[in-house]
């Protein structure tokens, strides 16, 4: 069964039992737009307790705001009761609901091209808020009063802009107008994981830079990031000029961190931790800063080399770094890092095997016994192996023999 016909199951169900229901928001304006959608959310006029009567397999998520999780087959369908949100203090979340019929719940909703209703039975649009038009005219515009729409949840500021990154659809004239009046007051009122949320799926758009570019404007970005405030448009626009030649799916972080290229690796961790990042991208903050530096400065001994290379990330950083480099300095770049891979591939594959040339049990077997000092040895042998280009242990440990680590231990 396709996600259209197990959504479209449900629908019938609630129809069958005597209650309204229409496909709801995203899915409906990416059916209009000609793509469909795998994320499917139903309206309904049953009430939270009549959908949990009606379903056997369900999660209860959401029910203080009128949401159901309905499971068909395996696949989770949110299905929330027609209703307004009665009033909010912290430009969040409503802090109660009233039920109401599909026009009110309508608008409600953040942005006209989210607020139409699909009857997957019949095949009927319902649009009580010139949501077609929009998509037509391609324009972001909120539901009603700008100003209400943005105070009642501040992250919809953010949404405007990755909606419109993603359709290539300005923001209406006094939307804009709005966003920028309110900008800053999005803190504290929205979580810094909600906003990281909103640069995730805004990174995968082929507009996320001039989306970048649109909120600077706006006042959004440094009200985010007051580390961007001494920074001129210019600056700006020449930072995020090479994001459309970034690899396909780099990292949200990296494209982020391309913004603080100024600030320190410390800085930089405090940004992470602010927006609450997973340890990883943060450990690809640090290893990524490692690698430009040594790419700037080449001056890293051949071993360091190695584990750099050897690095499971050093694709994004060598592909961000050559993204920002003219045509003739990338190519004389690309030629020489190659050759540098040729040079020591052999190491590089050794350590990502975590095999090296020279192991312990060829230093037990020469009367070093575990500890410290056979540790010691152990990088001398390594970088005896790499700088000697000796690719067998013999030459290593003969060599190592004759250095002053050997004879003075």
């Amino acid at each position: 069964m396709t996600i259209f016909a197990k959504g479209q199951s449900i629908v019938h169900k609630l129809t069958a039992a005597g209650y309204c229901a229409y496909f709801a928001g995203g899915w409906v304006r990416d059916y209009l737009m000609g793509s469909l959608s795998q994320d499917i959310d139903i309206a309904t006029s049953a009430t939270p307790e009549q959908i949990l009567a009606l379903f056997p397999h369900t999660i209860s998520v959401g029910i203080q705001f009128g949401v159901v999780v309905v499971i068909v087959e395996e696949h989770s369908f949110e299905v929330a009761t027609f209703r307004k949100d009665v009033s909010y203090s912290d430009g969040r979340r409503p802090e109660a609901i009233a039920l109401c019929c599909p026009e009110e719940d309508a608008k409600r909703r953040d942005f006209t091209i989210n607020g139409l209703f699909f009857n997957p039975l019949t095949k009927e649009i319902y649009d009580f808020v010139q949501g077609r038009k929009d998509i037509q005219d391609g324009v972001i515009r909120t539901i009603g009063n700008p100003y209400e729409r943005f105070l009642e949840d501040r992250l919809r500021m953010i949404r405007a802009f990755r909606f419109s990154a993603r359709f290539d659809f300005p923001i209406e004239k006094e939307s804009k107008k709005a966003i920028y009046s309110l900008c800053h007051q999005l803190l504290p009122a929205v979580a810094m994981e909600r906003i990281w949320q909103e640069f995730n799926k805004m990174a995968s758009f082929p507009r996320f830079a001039q989306a970048l570019i649109e909120m600077f404007q706006a006042g959004l970005l440094t009200t985010i990031f007051p580390e961007l405030k001494s920074l001129s448009l210019e600056d700006l626009q020449n930072k995020v000029a090479p994001f459309p030649y970034f690899p396909l799916h780099t990292p949200t972080i990296l494209y982020l961190m391309e913004l603080f290229d100024f600030l320190s690796l410390e800085e930089k961790i405090v940004i992470a931790l602010r927006l609450k990042v997973s340890c990883y991208d943060r450990k690809l903050i640090e290893f990524t800063h490692q690698l430009f530096a040594a790419f700037k400065n080449q001056d890293c001994s051949l071993q360091q080399w190695v584990y750099l290379l050897a690095h499971e990330d050093f694709y994004w950083g060598f592909h961000i770094f050559s993204a920002r480099l003219k045509e003739e300095e990338k190519q004389e770049f690309v030629a020489k890092i190659q050759r540098l891979t040729q040079r020591l591939n052999f190491f590089i594959k050794r350590v990502q095997m975590r095999q090296p040339v020279v192991t312990a049990a060829h230093l037990q077997a020469v009367g070093i016994k575990p500890g410290k000092e056979m540790g010691t040895l152990l990088k001398e042998a390594e970088k005896i192996a790499i700088e000697q280009n000796l690719e067998s242990a013999e030459p290593v440990l003969n060599h190592l023999k004759q250095s002053p680590l050997w004879i003075f231990r």
